[in-house]
């Protein structure tokens, strides 16, 4: 009879890297999104491999960086800049100051994996820092992209406020998001809006609900449509879209875009006396809004990373016209046709569109969608299986910056 021989399969922890044009600075990041949990914030943990010898007693500094371009870049001149560079985090990493740093678990397994010549480093975020957005540029739109984004730029140099030279320096993008709370809550969002008209008695009535207050980027909105005519007027049809609201707080800017719409004629005209009960279905996805200027998505590293810009969430007690950068928020708003005499009847109806909270179900069938999707198009898997622990590590190298990235 054989024997069996168990193996223990562990799920490997996928890190990040980026070298240096001259290969001397390794610097490597356990991920690459960084969540906003409102009242905290993930801290961005990472570890600096670097070639001791080639110092001759430099010292080694990584920066939390983070950039907000408030206009197009094509359109400074006479030395008007349109974005804002802030360095919100600064640390020496070689010689290590700081040998008392309290390690993640990733930090300790690379440490333990890359050798003596590995030195870790964290940042945290400061309260109310801005998440990752980018205005998705139009075609004929040259230089970066409107939007707020954040890296990490780690350089050799003899002091912290010297010029890094590209060689050996390096700049690895990161994202920080918003994901949604563990429970969506239980309150079903409505609207009850009327119209009347000159020389005619009655109203239209329309009131909309939708079947929850948070959806998950990929759900399908359900907004539940009531019209009541007891006017002298009809209604001649509907027209119902998920409407993205961005205000950019630097410039006092506020503007919306149409991220799904749908039009219907099933059910009209509502005439005098008659009602009308009907649900529409949309689904608001990035992919679908390639084409419109504007539209504000999650600072993507990845085409096949791109999702809408989640719902700009605050603290408690805070008030959202607070929030500092982007703010994004999302409404289902519906549309009634009463004629050329009648004009319009509408209404909006606030939501919350978010990620799912990380060690949900819902997260996990996400998590899934997106893995399928990544192996369809680079057919290649993330996982490992392996019977060594301390292996179980895939590097995958950072994609290189977009636009104007040191060579």
């Amino acid at each position: 009879m054989l024997d069996l021989i168990s193996l223990v399969l562990v799920v490997a922890v996928k890190v990040f890297k980026k070298t240096t044009p001259n290969g001397k600075v390794t610097v490597y990041l356990g991920k690459r999104d960084f969540i906003d949990h409102v009242d905290y914030c993930d801290p961005v943990d990472g570890v600096v491999v670097v070639d001791t010898e080639y110092l001759k007693g430099r010292k080694v500094y990584s920066q939390l960086v983070t950039t907000y371009r408030y206009g197009r870049e094509e359109d400074e001149v006479m030395g008007v800049k349109f974005s804002k560079e802030m360095v919100i985090g600064q640390e020496q990493v070689v010689p290590l100051v700081n040998s008392k740093m309290e390690l993640t678990p990733v930090q300790e397994k690379l440490l333990k994996k890359l050798g003596p010549n590995a030195y870790p480093f964290t940042f945290n975020f400061p309260e109310m820092a801005p998440s990752s957005v980018t205005l998705q540029p139009a075609e004929e739109d040259q230089g970066k992209p409107m939007g707020v984004d954040y890296s990490v730029r780690t350089y050799v140099a003899e002091q912290e406020d010297q010029k890094s030279h590209k060689r050996s320096s390096v700049t690895l993008a990161i994202k920080k998001l918003q994901h949604a709370p563990i429970t969506r809550g239980r309150r079903l969002p409505s609207s009850l809006v009327s119209k009347g008209f000159t020389f005619s008695n009655g109203k239209i009535n329309l009131e909309v609900t939708l079947d929850r207050e948070i959806y998950y980027h990929g759900e399908k909105i359900a907004a539940n449509v009531i019209v009541s005519n007891n006017s002298r007027k009809s209604v001649r049809n509907i027209r119902c879209m998920v409407v993205q609201h961005v205000e950019i707080t630097m410039i006092n800017s506020q503007f919306s875009r149409h991220v799904a719409s749908l039009e219907s004629r099933e059910g009209c005209p509502v005439t005098p006396g008659a009602s009308l009960s009907k649900t529409f279905y949309m689904v608001p996805l990035a992919r679908n809004s390639k084409d419109v200027r504007g539209v504000a998505l999650d600072g993507h590293l990845k085409e096949d990373d791109v999702n809408l810009a989640s719902s700009t969430l605050v603290a408690e007690g805070k008030c959202p016209a607070d929030a500092i950068g982007i703010v994004v928020s999302y409404s289902v708003r519906v549309k009634l046709n009463c004629g050329t005499l009648g004009g319009e009847l509408v209404t909006d109806v606030p939501f919350k569109l978010l990620h799912p909270a990380e060690g949900t179900v819902e997260r996990q069938r996400f998590n899934a969608m997106k893995k399928m999707q990544s192996i369809e198009r680079h057919r290649y898997e993330n996982t490992l299986y392996t019977n060594e622990e301390e292996d179980n590590i895939v590097f995958e190298d950072f994609a290189r910056l977009r636009m104007n990235e040191p060579e």
